[in-house]
């Protein structure tokens, strides 16, 4: 029996609250205080965030807590995550992230117009992403590449799109293989979300550089949306390039494809169920949503 939508939207917006509060809060730390001494530390806070989001949610909603997720679910799991529960996801996932952009905001405020002022950066005018990079993403990293015009030619809002969709591709390929029941390389389906985490943190230490590595509309949108109305404006949305709706396209889709790619090219090649080692299959019920969807999906082929 699915969870009752309700519940599972309340989920969401925590799970995604906690996984925005983390990262948000880790670069913010990051920029304003330098005190993550480089981007393997910042990483790290990010895949762990993940981990224990997933962790706290996966029992109740899947802890999808992406909206590129929810879509590559709702795409090739509708047994399990019909479409009808797609939209109410990405709303609880939006309203998630916008709180953690606002706590993030509030704990954070006095020491950001701090850095403003120590640099000379005018919040709203070219140069703020420096502080405006806390809430949304940039391309290239602003504190990594510059926010010249000759660091914005190095990235154009095609290139950063691309970047987002091969990240989310290949952490949709990985959430889907790690979920995938028949998949007997890891024994306990338990640890799946430290391994989802440790994909994030990886992927964010090779391509944070180029697009800052969101691999998540809601993780950008939501506090870019807080970063606007708090006076950053234009710079938030739509941003120096207008190039915000790479965030959202990117990773829209290349979920799906990184999805695809598990349930077309991997997926039959794996045993069937009552060929695999039933004592490799622990923790059967630590990731439930997916778990379910995945048996629902084999009993059926």
């Amino acid at each position: 029996m699915s969870t009752p939508l309700t519940r599972a939207l309340i989920a969401e917006a925590v799970g995604t609250y906690l996984l925005v509060l983390f990262g948000t809060g880790v670069i913010a730390a990051a920029v304003i205080t330098g005190a993550q001494a480089g981007l393997w530390q910042v990483a790290v806070v990010w895949g762990f965030g993940v981990t224990l989001a997933i962790y706290t949610t996966a029992a109740i909603s899947g802890a999808h807590l992406n909206p590129a997720i929810s879509l590559a679910f709702a795409i090739f799991r509708r047994s399990e995550f019909p479409y009808s529960r797609m939209f109410p996801y990405w709303g609880a996932q939006l309203l998630g992230a916008v709180g953690a952009g606002l706590t993030v905001l509030a704990v954070f405020s006095p020491f950001i117009e701090r850095f403003e002022q120590m640099h000379g950066y005018v919040r709203g005018m070219p140069g703020s992403q420096h502080s405006a990079m806390i809430f949304g993403e940039y391309f290239p990293d602003a504190n990594m590449i510059g926010v010249d015009d000759a660091a914005r030619a190095l990235v154009s809002a095609p290139m950063a799109a691309a970047v987002e969709g091969i990240g989310t591709a290949i952490l949709a390929l990985v959430i889907f293989s790690l979920a995938d029941k028949r998949n007997a390389a890891l024994p306990n389906k338990g640890l799946a979300p430290f391994f989802i985490g440790f994909t994030v943190a990886v992927l964010i230490s090779v391509f944070a550089p180029i697009s800052q590595a969101g691999w998540n509309p809601a993780r950008d949108f939501g506090p870019r949306i807080v970063a606007f109305f708090a006076g950053w404006g234009s710079i938030a949305i739509p941003g120096p390039s207008g190039g915000f709706w790479a965030y959202i396209v990117g990773p829209l889709i290349g979920a799906p494809i990184g999805a695809a790619i598990h349930e077309f090219l991997l997926k039959p090649g794996l045993p069937r169920e009552e060929q695999s080692d039933p004592s490799r299959n622990g923790a059967a019920d630590a990731l439930p949503e997916y778990e379910r969807a995945t048996s629902a999906q084999d009993d059926k082929e």
